[in-house]
């Protein structure tokens, strides 16, 4: 049986690849794409955000998706910690690359966080992008019924709206397609597993819990984003919240 998939994982293997934009010379794109110009939220920086208590073997044994959620909001400080341990800078080396929380392909770190704020303490319900590079949020455009349409471009999946908090990861392929041509398309979405394993374990160590979406309407999605450029697309959501006393 063929299909496109099989012709994607066929036309990737490296016999089919060309000399990448790198090894031409082609300078590097930015290491952060700010998708809005709204108020900018600073966040409690790594130093200043709780330390859970939960061990990490405790958080691994425990991890599950978690599709009922508390009406308690989230802490700032708990999201900061949640967007830290997704995407957080450790290091900016010589503004060629980035070294983070989570591995990525070359340190190529071709996400873009958006968070769909429902319930945050000190945030209003509607979009921000995590700029990770300064660990700050900066507000996006809106929609009216965000969360509703949302919810309906993820094939009515009621865990979004009953969310604290969506994660939604949009990939800037360039940033890995430079350095890896094609195949770099493949890496995107390796890194989008490291991303979104490690919101589940950071979620668990602060008393709430995540769910992984993957079902989702794509257009409907970057017309909500105002996503306009092909090489920019949603891989991923995860929706987040505070876990009921008897969950």
């Amino acid at each position: 049986m063929g299909g496109i998939g099989l012709e994607f994982m066929e036309k990737t293997r490296y016999r089919y690849l060309g000399p990448s934009d790198q090894q031409q010379g082609r300078p590097q794109p930015p290491l952060e794409a700010v998708l809005g110009d709204g108020s900018r939220t600073p966040l409690p920086t790594p130093a200043d955000l709780p330390t859970p208590a939960v061990g990490l073997r405790e958080a691994i044994e425990v991890r599950r998706s978690l599709r009922e959620y508390a009406d308690r909001p989230l802490g700032i400080d708990q999201l900061a910690l949640l967007l830290w341990s997704t995407q957080g800078v450790r290091e900016v080396l010589k503004d060629r690359a980035t070294f983070r929380t989570v591995p990525s392909a070359g340190a190529r770190h071709p996400f873009e966080t958006v968070v769909l704020a429902n319930r945050v303490d000190e945030l209003e319900l509607g979009l921000y992008q995590y700029t990770a590079l300064d660990h700050a949020l900066i507000s996006l455009p809106s929609p009216t019924d965000l969360t509703g349409r949302i919810e309906a471009a993820c094939h009515g999946q009621q865990i979004v709206g009953a969310s604290a908090a969506t994660f939604i990861w949009i990939a800037d392929a360039v940033r890995t397609t430079w350095r890896y041509g094609e195949r770099g398309f493949r890496y995107v979405h390796l890194d989008a597993g490291h991303v979104c394993q490690n919101l589940y374990l950071a979620a668990e160590a602060i008393g709430a819990g995540a769910c992984a979406i993957g079902a989702f309407d794509d257009d409907a999605l970057h017309e909500i984003l105002g996503l306009d450029d092909p090489h920019r697309f949603v891989v991923y959501l995860a929706t987040v919240g505070l876990r009921n006393v008897e969950a």
